[in-house]
């Protein structure tokens, strides 16, 4: 069974940085490809970034492009979102998503099949 559980979560003043992490267990990082939703209050929940197997190809909305890196370490089977500059818009909840299939649409939500429990992101202005 797979299992995803992020860490990393917290209160951090406008301009300042947080690095999330996504440990997954069950089978081998290499087998999927990875991403990082968010969810705010009373909003749908959003694509952030995503990588591909090898951590060649990296994927990123608009907003935080520049600011954000995902990165991975497939022998420690873990997934990294580090967070710089953070605003107060970027405040919510982050869930790291796991999925063996081919690499498409990197960005959309259905295509992923394991979800952590997510961790709480408050940026305060």
């Amino acid at each position: 069974q797979v299992q995803v559980v992020e860490s990393g979560g917290g209160l951090v003043q406008a301009g300042g940085s947080l690095r999330l992490s996504c440990a997954v267990s069950g089978r081998t990082l290499y087998t999927y490809i990875m991403a990082w939703f968010r969810q705010a209050p009373g909003k749908e929940r959003e694509f952030v970034a995503a990588i591909g197997r090898r951590g060649v190809n990296t994927y990123y909305t608009d907003s935080v492009k520049g600011r954000f890196t995902i990165s991975r370490d497939n022998a420690k089977n873990t997934v990294f979102l580090q967070m710089n500059s953070l605003k107060p818009e970027d405040t919510a909840v982050y869930y790291c998503a796991a999925d063996d299939g081919p690499p498409l649409r990197p960005s959309a939500r259905d295509r992923y099949d394991y979800w952590g429990q997510g961790t709480q992101v408050t940026v305060s202005s």
